[in-house]
């Protein structure tokens, strides 16, 4: 499968279990990797025939900015089926790291896998 993809997408927002985490916005780092979905781009060379990069970032800046899950695998969830209908993707993989959190580790996350139904 051919795929667009964004890396170390840096968003700012309120999420955890933990009543410390949910006082104030946390770094989080996404990679999103997205079906193309069709052939039809490579010869058209129109970005109507392809998933637009830029308004995939902002949907997912704006998801986070409006919704505050508790579970990063929520909101993993919530986002990666939120691509497949927006954008109309035969298949998203979106990784959510928290960065920071453990003294020993740089990036604790969760990556979900969802293909389309409708392909």
């Amino acid at each position: 499968m051919d795929l667009i993809f964004i890396r170390q997408l840096a968003i700012s927002t309120i999420v955890g279990h933990y009543p410390r985490e949910r006082e104030a916005a946390q770094s989080l780092e996404f990679n999103i990797d997205i079906g193309i979905p069709g052939a039809g781009v490579f010869d058209s060379d129109r970005l109507a025939d392809t998933v637009n990069y830029a308004a995939v970032a902002d949907y997912v800046k704006r998801e986070c900015d409006t919704h505050h899950f508790k579970l990063l695998e929520r909101m993993a969830d919530h986002l990666a089926r939120g691509i497949l209908r927006e954008f109309h993707a035969p298949f998203v993989r979106i990784s959510v790291a928290k960065l920071g959190i453990l003294p020993a580790a740089r990036q604790v996350g969760v990556v979900v896998e969802r293909h389309s139904t409708g392909a």
